[in-house]
């Protein structure tokens, strides 16, 4: 909820921090429903798809012909969904992962290079130690979300888990503070579980979708990618920079952000 704070300034004003001009974007920076200041959800239904329609609803009332879509984390597997439902007003999507994965037929295994076998151990070391809280918010959301409602040393523990190690400490309590406040550990639980139990549209995207992968986040096959975004025109990665790129590599995420809507002007 505050992850993009520190990108407002350079993204809208390129000029006020020595960059071009020319790069200036508008800037809508949403909560996914049932998160933080868009507040809890009250039925079901809100996965991604549901989210992106409402994304595409909020840009056509602040009268945007066409928009492009920037996504981290759960915004990265909403922002395809944008284009996917919006396709005659997107004009592009950048994203800081692409979740596409084996799909356990061996043969999609064959003549992977040594670089390519190490994305995919990276990704099973992230599922096996760092995944617990996905899973259990993706099966059974409201048991943990009695005792984080409950709770507020409960909260900043669950919140910490995942960024303790990587962004300030302040930028830990303020997430933390605001699920509080809000009253969204719930709902924003129950994301998890609702793209879990979704239909998802098995053809591939077809908007323009670029990637900025960083060091210490998993970095997709480009196969498997291609075999889900059938017009992928940017991919670059990075050897420094985590899952919150936008926190401790804000420099290389903006000029991604910009580099890759560069090409829409």
């Amino acid at each position: 909820m505050v992850e993009y704070l520190d990108l407002i300034g350079p993204l809208s004003d390129p000029r006020a921090h020595g960059g071009d001009p020319a790069d200036a974007l508008h800037l809508i920076i949403p909560s996914i429903p049932g998160f933080g200041f868009s507040g809890p959800t009250a039925e079901r239904g809100w996965g991604p798809t549901r989210v992106a329609r409402a994304w595409a609803e909020l840009a056509s009332r602040l009268g945007y012909e066409h928009y492009g879509v920037h996504g981290n984390d759960a915004g990265a597997i909403i922002s395809p969904e944008v284009g996917r439902v919006d396709p005659d007003h997107v004009i592009g999507v950048h994203v800081t992962q692409i979740f596409s994965f084996p799909s356990g037929d061996p043969a999609e295994f064959e003549g992977l290079s040594p670089d390519d076998m190490a994305k995919l151990q990276f990704l099973h070391t992230f599922n096996e130690e760092m995944s617990a809280y996905a899973q259990l918010q993706a099966t059974k959301p409201q048991n943990l979300a009695h005792a984080l409602a409950d709770s507020p040393a409960g909260q900043l523990a669950w919140i910490g888990q995942l960024l303790a190690d990587t962004v300030d400490p302040d930028v830990v309590l303020t997430n933390a503070t605001t699920y509080w406040l809000t009253n969204t550990a719930a709902s924003s639980a129950r994301f998890y579980y609702e793209d879990r139990h979704s239909d998802h549209a098995t053809e591939p995207t077809t908007i323009p979708i670029g990637l900025a992968a960083f060091a210490y986040d998993f970095t997709p096959l480009r196969r498997f990618a291609e075999r889900d975004h059938s017009n992928i025109v940017h991919w670059n990665e990075y050897d420094r920079g985590s899952h919150w790129s936008a926190h401790d590599a804000p420099d290389l995420l903006i000029a991604d952000i910009q580099e890759f809507f560069r090409r829409f002007r």
